[in-house]
């Protein structure tokens, strides 16, 4: 963590882990490039404002509006933050940036499988109001950043685990990820339903393998089924599969043995679905996730293990 003035670029990509960025004090812009079936994007940041990367994706935070020509290059320097213990929120002014970064350790694949479902990266916002609980961890971010010393304080970690959580909510409140998903996982019976799903994708999950699974009849599932979830069943498997596809691809899994894995023999079936679900061909896909993941590597910029 610390301070950034003048003329900077930052990040935490090229390590192939997920990261987050909390702006402390003062103001930016993140710059997110293509990725996948994702386009290039400009977000600007105040004192507040938290990001989480989900996974490795290039980006770079500058006091400009205007996207960096390549988000590999890393300019400036971080210098120390002042100890201001009681000084409140400034304004998001340009011409100076106090950040905590650093990444995140997730426990499971399927941790891994169902933050695939969200939107990434998914952006916090100090003003957004709905959070006011997030406002009080931030205050407690900010105090600990501060304190003196060169050893960053153990309850950095906690804390911004705790600012994730408010993250996810601030995704579901903005409808982005997959339909339903959260009601679903919220519901006994078929949040195990779910969860199997995500875990196995390749097992063949019919309706009635389904509805056999949470012990209904076929007609009461399906009905239950698509008034908490808000689409039919056959849908969110379908999404499921593309959305775990789309990350063995993005792992280097070759494009028959990923259609495999998402339970897919016809390697036609599987580009059709790919593309009508991820919005792009899964070769282009691939070698789009291939491209990115040769950039060099940045330094990182501080490191807070989120368990």
């Amino acid at each position: 963590m610390g301070e950034y003035c003048g003329v900077y670029q930052a990040s935490t990509g090229g390590h192939q882990r997920a990261s987050f960025h909390v702006v402390l004090d003062g103001g930016c812009y993140l710059h997110v490039g293509a990725d996948g079936g994702r386009e290039a994007s400009t977000t600007e940041l105040s004192a507040g404002d938290a990001v989480f990367l989900l996974s490795d994706v290039p980006h770079a935070l500058t006091p400009s509006a205007t996207p960096p020509a390549d988000l590999s290059v890393r300019l400036g320097k971080m210098t120390p933050l002042p100890p201001a213990p009681h000084e409140p929120i400034r304004s998001a002014s340009r011409s100076s940036v106090a950040l905590a970064c650093g990444f995140f350790e997730f426990r499971t694949d399927l941790d891994m499988l169902v933050l695939g479902l969200l939107p990434n990266p998914i952006i916090a916002r100090h003003a957004s109001g709905r959070l006011d609980g997030m406002t009080q961890v931030f205050a407690l971010i900010q105090a600990e950043a501060r304190r003196p010393g060169d050893t960053p304080s153990p309850l950095l970690a906690r804390l911004t685990d705790l600012l994730f959580y408010y993250a996810l909510r601030e995704a579901v409140h903005a409808e982005d990820v997959a339909p339903g998903m959260w009601r679903l996982m919220r519901r006994d019976a078929f949040g195990r339903l779910a969860a199997a799903i995500i875990e196995s994708p390749g097992e063949r999950w019919t309706t009635d393998s389904m509805a056999d699974f949470v012990h209904m009849s076929r007609a009461r599932f399906c009905k239950q089924f698509a008034e908490v979830g808000g689409q039919p069943p056959a849908h969110f498997v379908t999404l499921v599969r593309m959305k775990t596809a789309a990350a063995l691809l993005r792992a280097g899994v070759s494009l028959p043995e990923a259609a495999e894995q998402v339970g897919y023999q016809s390697e036609s079936a599987f580009a059709q679905a790919f593309k009508r679900v991820i919005g792009i061909q899964p070769g282009a896909w691939r070698r789009q996730a291939a491209s990115a993941g040769a950039q060099p590597a940045a330094t990182a910029v501080a490191t807070y293990p989120v368990h």
